[in-house]
């Protein structure tokens, strides 16, 4: 499908053609990670070659900053080391402790993170036909909520880096990424993406917050066009982590403002995770040539919560 761009109904098609309800049972939680089997855990732990762990999230920031949608992390001490007087005896006086308090809401584009499948709906629907209603304001999420990751997942990770494949430190806002790059970024580095695989994408987009600041909401962000979708779901994805979020935007579309969550997510069971970190990565991936890891992650156990801040890893 190189080189062309799908008209919106296409894309609304999407949400049939391209559709996993059903394909692992009625009762299923996980979607596309029911690709990820035994074997291809045993294929990404013998990836593990030099020993090198490098984590791929951002730090939160508790600055309200222009790009943060949401209100900023809260974080406050319960207990403090101030005021702290050494007892009259060795051994004796009060407990010595600190603890805290942190909140935040975590979905948008600043904060690492994994959409649970409850966090999109599309006409009143979740992925394999659950009701948007089962996500309520007294219980949250009572279906596909992120505790049905309570086993984390360790999978194969690839990283193409579109930045890189365009000679540019980062992508702009608006700038689409269509099949043909990614197909274009695996011949560049010589490695395939596979089923089961987490596609990790480097934009370069986290590289500008950090050289440019916060980018203004009018001018978008890169990221997938809707056009890979098709491409996503033939070569079998399972997961897919981007250093933006995953959709550009603006999408080109009327309905379909974000069409990587809303099929991806609602139609396909695919897992997403925004707002990553590659930038070591992917200095260390080109310094060895090697493209593909071991990749992990594991949010909070939270019952009833659609997604969760997570720091997924990469072992080289």
């Amino acid at each position: 499908m190189s080189g062309e761009i799908p008209t919106e109904n296409e894309v609304l098609e999407y949400f049939t053609t391209l559709s996993n309800w059903g394909r692992w049972g009625e009762d299923d939680q996980l979607g596309t990670l029911n690709l990820i089997t035994p074997q291809k855990r045993v294929q990404a732990a013998r990836l593990v070659q030099q020993g090198i762990a490098i984590g791929c999230s951002r730090p939160v920031t508790r600055d309200m900053d222009s790009d943060a949608a949401n209100p900023p992390p809260v974080h406050f001490m319960v207990e403090s080391g101030e005021g702290w007087v050494t007892p009259a005896g060795p051994g004796r006086g009060p407990r010595q402790i600190a603890s805290d308090f942190f909140g935040m809401v975590f979905h948008g584009i600043t904060v690492t993170h994994i959409d649970a499948l409850s966090h999109i709906f599309w006409d009143g629907k979740m992925y394999n036909g659950r009701p948007a209603e089962a996500v309520t304001a007294s219980q949250g999420a009572t279906e596909h909520s992120i505790e049905s990751l309570k086993d984390g997942v360790m999978t194969r990770g690839v990283l193409l880096d579109i930045a890189r494949l365009r000679g540019k430190e980062w992508l702009e806002g608006g700038e689409p990424v269509l099949p043909e790059d990614l197909e274009a970024a695996e011949r560049a580095q010589g490695v395939s993406v596979e089923e089961g695989d987490a596609l990790c994408l480097r934009l370069g987009w986290y590289k500008r917050r950090n050289q440019m600041g916060p980018a203004p909401r009018p001018i978008g962000r890169p990221g997938l066009h809707a056009a890979t979708l098709p491409w996503l779901r033939e070569r079998g994805v399972a997961l897919i982590a981007a250093d933006a979020s995953q959709d550009v935007h603006p999408s080109g579309y009327e309905k379909v403002d974000i069409p990587v969550h809303q099929v991806g997510i609602v139609a396909m069971g695919l897992w997403l995770v925004d707002s990553a970190n590659f930038e070591e990565l992917a200095e260390r991936c080109q310094e060895l040539n090697r493209w593909e890891f071991m990749f992990t992650l594991a949010p909070i156990r939270f019952p009833g919560i659609t997604g969760s801040p997570l720091t997924p890893l990469a072992l080289l």
